[in-house]
């Protein structure tokens, strides 16, 4: 679903929640989301932020979004999810759909990821997805390592 005004009480608690943001800086005061929520709002046409709900319940699972990368260049796939929906396969299966609709629908040629080296089960995932360490760099203060796949290599369909 497209990210709307009415989704900001969700977002918040992605942004408040210390095991979420454990590896994303810490958690965040009401303004700086405030701000953040407004921004990707009003994302521009190379940005998309989607919350992800459980079909059944429409229970608020997480964010997930396709944004300008910090190389400037590359297009970046990011993701928060709720800890209670940890292990239940959900991110696999939601970014598995990303990467197909980066690839089939946008025409992109190749999609990044980031994430501190430290989270263990977010680069379980990303290698999952059958995406490849490029680079690894220090930023935000700790090792952060940055994944790649290119459609040539996507067999996610």
């Amino acid at each position: 679903m497209g990210l709307k005004p009415k989704d900001f009480d969700d977002i918040k608690k992605l942004y408040c929640n210390e095991e979420v943001r454990k590896y994303l800086g810490g958690t965040r005061k009401e303004e700086d989301i405030q701000t953040s929520f407004s921004k990707m709002l009003q994302s521009s046409s190379d940005s998309i932020y989607l919350t992800v709900k459980e079909k059944q319940s429409h229970k608020f699972v997480g964010l997930v979004s396709f944004d300008l990368h910090h190389d400037k260049e590359s297009i970046e796939l990011s993701y928060q999810f709720m800890p209670e929906w940890w292990g239940t396969g959900y991110a696999y299966e939601v970014l598995k759909e990303l990467l197909d609709y980066a690839f089939f629908q946008l025409n992109l040629t190749k999609v990044v990821a980031e994430t501190q080296g430290a989270n263990v089960a977010s680069c379980k995932l990303l290698k999952k997805l059958d995406m490849e360490v490029c680079e690894a760099v220090s930023r935000f203060g700790a090792e952060q390592v940055i994944y790649t796949i290119e459609r040539r290599k996507w067999n996610g369909r």
